[in-house]
């Protein structure tokens, strides 16, 4: 085969792409290529646009995962790439160490103006990047080292932002971790305060709807929170870098419950889905104890952060949200398929919750109480904790073509993250297809259950070789 030409990387993934799990199984995380051989993802990808996916042979996928939340506009938007092509073919001055570059200003500029109870903004690579900078920015602001966060959080994989993270499986092998970190209960005033009260906590990190899971705040809980911070000198900090930025109906997830934060930290969504990007806002009381002197102008940064691809992909991704009225279709397409699965609850024993805001949405599997069923649930949670749902998702994906997947590890909750850009029609798609696949998981025996054993297989294999 014809080696095709370094620069035309359209024509080294046409030739390339059917041996990607190979390339993967060398040279990559081979792990992950045996996990979507076993559950049969391995369709080969080649196009995206919008909200869907396209495979190998042309059929259309309805993506419900959008990159973990990316693609808040969706893949490959016009006015997107008409942004970064413009950043190229202008041959700007890019990442001149010593100057600084105009499109951050501009993008910081239009970030504030969505909360303008702040003034100053950090951008950095990526959310987990951006939590490693709130981590130091309360460190210097408060003079105070502890950081506390919540259990079954989810803040990141990077050394800081992993000391925080609330699920073990990520943690383990890599221990010791940060010092000075503890975490209390979600939803728990009392944990909080009693955390607190020692006033030596320099930040309280809380994503306003947890990802794991996606799990509520009770409706005084964030605004009570932020309360108990300010009364013992510790700062409030929204971790909205999944829920942030419309997703939930609201630009920052905190306005459902009326608190400002200390601090927002953004990221996923405002890189339109290209280039990566964070950012962390806050006052600029905080911002300049970090930043207190010319001397110290450059003690925190990170050297691709405000590159202008980054910073067009956040310009442009804002304006996409704005001028197609993304939030509102958020809100209104989330608020559609929340009643719709409330309603399935009532149909499905095993559907137990469907909860959320806007279009990030969490519907909760649990124990059924007919003998039959619950015999059946029982042999595959045995196996592995968390494995039923993998019975709805695959039949999704194969044969309703809906790409989603479990909210965490164990979990008996699947979650979805669509695309801010869904319409009605593919809220039908939606609808239809999961009622279908739980009716046909509540038949014993089926063909649900006949792939409920293959898993089963699968994971006592994967047991016995670990």
């Amino acid at each position: 085969m014809l080696e095709p030409n370094n620069y035309d990387i359209a024509a080294i993934f046409e030739a390339r792409e059917a041996g990607r799990f190979d390339l993967h199984d060398r040279h990559l995380n081979e792990q992950m290529v045996r996990v979507l051989r076993t559950i049969g993802y391995d369709v080969g990808f080649r196009r995206g646009a919008g909200q869907y996916l396209y495979d190998r042979a042309g059929a259309r996928y309805l993506d419900l995962l959008s990159g973990f939340g990316v693609f808040g506009i969706g893949r490959n938007h016009p006015a997107l790439r008409t942004a970064l092509e413009s950043v190229l073919d202008a041959e700007l001055p890019n990442l001149v160490q010593m100057d600084v570059p105009a499109l951050a200003g501009v993008l910081a500029e239009k970030l504030l103006a969505k909360a303008p109870y702040f003034d100053k903004v950090f951008f950095a690579n990526s959310g987990t990047e951006t939590v490693e900078a709130a981590i130091k920015f309360a460190r210097a602001a408060t003079k105070r080292s502890k950081i506390l966060s919540c259990e079954h959080a989810f803040h990141g994989l990077t050394f800081g932002s992993l000391s925080l993270n609330g699920d073990e499986i990520f943690k383990k092998g890599f221990e010791p971790l940060l010092g000075d970190c503890a975490a209390v209960p979600f939803n728990d005033l009392t944990a909080l305060e009693g955390a607190l009260r020692r006033r030596d906590v320099a930040a309280f990190i809380v994503e306003p709807i947890q990802g794991k899971g996606v799990h509520l705040p009770s409706p005084d809980y964030l605004k009570s929170a932020a309360d108990l911070c300010r009364r013992y000198g510790t700062l409030f900090i929204a971790d909205e870098i999944q829920c942030g930025l419309g997703r939930t109906g609201r630009f920052f997830a905190v306005e459902h419950w009326g608190v400002q934060p200390d601090m927002i930290l953004l990221a996923k969504a405002l890189s339109g889905g290209h280039v990566p990007v964070g950012a962390l806002l806050t006052r600029k009381d905080i911002f300049d104890k970090l930043f207190n002197r010319m001397d110290r102008a450059v003690v925190h940064g990170s050297t691709f952060a405000k590159n202008d691809l980054a910073m067009a992909a956040g310009i442009a991704t804002l304006a996409v949200i704005d001028s197609e009225k993304l939030v509102e279709n958020a809100a209104r397409t989330g608020e559609r398929l929340l009643a719709s699965f409330r309603a399935m609850t009532e149909r499905h024993e095993m559907l137990r919750d469907a909860r959320g805001l806007g279009l990030m949405i969490g519907v909760e599997f649990g124990a059924p109480k007919s003998l039959k069923l619950r015999a059946s649930w029982s042999m595959i949670e045995a196996a592995n904790k968390g494995l039923f749902c993998q019975l709805i998702t695959i039949p999704l994906f194969k044969e309703h073509k809906i790409l989603t997947q479990v909210a965490g590890h164990g979990s008996h909750t699947i979650k979805m993250l669509p695309s801010y850009v869904i319409t009605d029609e593919d809220c039908t798609w939606i609808e239809n297809a999961f009622d279908k696949v739980i009716a046909e998981s509540h038949r014993v025996p089926g063909a649900i259950w006949s792939l409920g054993k293959t898993l089963i297989e699968n994971a006592m294999a994967t047991k016995r070789a670990s």
